[in-house]
């Protein structure tokens, strides 16, 4: 059985010395170190590492939940992977044991509650929102992309994968101004 720590940086501004000096107080015998800042998984390569090579009995330590995942989707993800090798997680802050029935259970409520507060978050945007389009406030969001430039390239002979290139945008957004006849 290996405990295995993992830490990243929640912003691009904190370091991870106080986690990594955690970790190897609470036991961890090896701990790999993301660089990456996100709520995605996307490039998380220590993490991918972490959960390709964990075996049955090991043990994935983190300092806090939020280290490991931003959203609980990514959270289940990652927990249904550990527990189909045989794997489990443990926090050091607020104590989760998913080895034990009151750490699942503990994260099976805390999935409820963050469903919960991003419904109502979701509620309080949509609210807000039709507000700002009642007084006449609301103008969206600003468009990033300059119809007239995609126009003046396509006078010029350039195709769309080429004004996509040259502007740096997707050809997907090209074709639909294109078509839109905006340009």
């Amino acid at each position: 059985m290996a405990v295995i720590g993992y830490v990243r940086p929640s912003s691009l501004e904190q370091g991870t010395a106080l986690q990594v000096e955690t970790l190897y107080k609470a036991g961890c015998e090896v701990i790999r170190e993301e660089k990456r800042v996100g709520a995605t998984m996307a490039g998380r390569k220590e993490l991918r590492t972490i959960l390709n090579f964990i075996r049955a009995g090991d043990v994935l330590m983190v300092t806090r939940l939020h280290i490991l995942a931003a959203s609980i989707t990514s959270l289940q993800d990652i927990l249904r992977e550990l527990h189909t090798k045989g794997a489990s997680l443990k926090t050091i802050e607020r104590p989760i044991d998913t080895s034990k029935p009151t750490g699942r259970m503990f994260l099976d409520v805390l999935e409820v509650l963050y469903e919960f507060e991003a419904e109502l978050l979701r509620e309080r945007r949509v609210d807000s929102i039709a507000k700002a389009k009642s007084d006449g406030s609301y103008r969206g969001r600003q468009p990033t992309i300059d119809p007239a430039a995609i126009a003046r390239l396509r006078a010029r002979g350039l195709g769309p994968t080429d004004i996509a290139k040259k502007l740096a945008i997707s050809r997907a957004s090209v074709y639909r101004l294109l078509r839109s006849n905006v340009t």
